[in-house]
């Protein structure tokens, strides 16, 4: 222990996810795979719908290595049909 530091209290182990869940009148519920990325898909189909192809966008990490970003601009541009894609590559 340094001079300014305190004992550390240990820490009650995280509780992780293993079911998707939706959301269902405001309450997060668990649901099947299927129904989860049906729900998904219907959700980005919506927002193509109603905002156009490039009401929507996909910003990757510039940390992502390149094969990475390279899959996310592919999913941009043919899956959702958009040019937008940022990876904040400027650093």
């Amino acid at each position: 222990m340094g001079r300014t530091t305190t004992p550390r209290q240990p820490r009650p182990p995280l509780r992780r996810i293993t079911e998707p869940l939706v959301r269902e009148n405001g309450v997060l519920r668990p649901a099947t795979w299927d129904e989860a990325l049906t729900r998904a898909s219907d959700g980005l189909r919506h927002a193509r719908d109603t905002y156009g192809e490039n009401g929507m966008g996909i910003f990757s990490c510039s940390k992502s290595t390149n094969e990475m970003n390279f899959l996310a601009q592919k999913f941009a541009r043919q899956v959702l049909g958009t040019n937008n894609i940022d990876s904040c590559n400027r650093t």
